[in-house]
């Protein structure tokens, strides 16, 4: 392992304890100014769903990405990466639903509609992803009122019905008719890219930094987005659920078309060796300050979990 790997993983594993420690105190039983009572059993899913490990890699990308601009407040950007979080484990809860994905196993631990029940898991979705602008747009978030609407739209666009929850319907309806390529390739940038491409966006959204480093951060974001997914279906296919916390091979057996089902494992190796240049290239103006962006890049591709 070199040693820019191992800062890296320590700097990951560190950000994910920030980030933890964010969302455990967020969803403490004291509610907040407007609220009337935060019920337990409630409570308790949110926690559930939320507070179970994991690399925390979409609030990385935000806190990292901001990092690149002098400044940047890294408090404001755990904020917005635990908001991005909330989002991020509601549609794992969703998801997991027995209308959705119907499954059993999520990093390990009984999914939120096992360890509870569906109605209670479909209420913690629902209130994590409230909680998520929640988050936001709260005074404890330090960041100018402009910024924290640009944010808002921002993630409303990523996670909605012309991003992640529009992914997952295109995602359910694959199982009956399968997508050809060009379908496959939107309904990934929606379903999974859409929100690794706004954690990239939002940091340089929080710095206020210029619109075409935005965009240069935004489209590194559809890049490991694309990488992520690709990687995904390269373990789904060749790793096992202890490995992965989940069950493997689900898509394989509802017949759901992929980019590795239809080019195959060495076309998908290739192809992500040749994202991670992308990646590095997109980044390249920022120089040494992306070191540890270019290195999520490799480590997104390279993932065995």
């Amino acid at each position: 392992m070199t040693k820019e790997t191992q800062d890296f993983q320590h700097r990951l594993k560190a950000n994910a304890e920030a980030v933890e420690t964010v969302l455990a105190r967020l969803l403490s039983p004291e509610p907040e100014g407007g609220e009337i009572v935060r019920p337990a059993h409630l409570l308790g899913a949110m926690r559930h769903g939320v507070l179970n490990g994991g690399k925390r890699l979409r609030p990385f990308l935000v806190i990292e990405s901001a990092a690149l601009f002098p400044g940047a407040d890294r408090e404001a950007a755990l904020r917005v990466g635990a908001a991005l979080e909330c989002i991020h484990c509601y549609s794992l809860v969703h998801d997991d639903l027995p209308a959705m994905d119907d499954d059993d196993l999520r990093r390990g631990q009984p999914t939120v509609h096992i360890a509870f029940d569906e109605a209670t898991a479909i209420l913690a979705g629902d209130s994590l992803l409230t909680f998520a602008f929640d988050i936001i747009a709260a005074p404890e978030t330090v960041l100018p009122d402009r910024t924290k609407t640009e944010l808002v739209l921002a993630l409303a666009r990523a996670a909605g019905i012309g991003g992640m929850a529009g992914g997952q319907a295109l995602d359910l309806a694959a199982e009956s008719t399968t997508p050809d390529e060009s379908g496959i390739v939107t309904l990934q940038a929606m379903k999974t890219g859409a929100l690794i491409r706004f954690g990239c966006e939002a940091g340089a959204i929080l710095a206020g930094a210029a619109t075409a480093e935005r965009v240069m951060l935004r489209r590194f974001g559809e890049v490991i987005g694309l990488a992520f997914q690709l990687a995904d279906d390269l373990l789904d296919l060749t790793a096992d659920a202890e490995t992965m916390g989940k069950a493997t091979g689900k898509d394989a057996s509802r017949g759901k078309g992929t980019l590795v089902a239809l080019h195959g494992q060495g076309w998908a190796e290739h192809r992500l060796d040749a994202l991670v240049r992308e990646a590095e290239a997109i980044l390249a103006p920022f120089g040494d300050k992306a070191g540890t962006l270019v290195e999520t890049a490799r480590f997104i591709a390279n993932r065995r979990s």
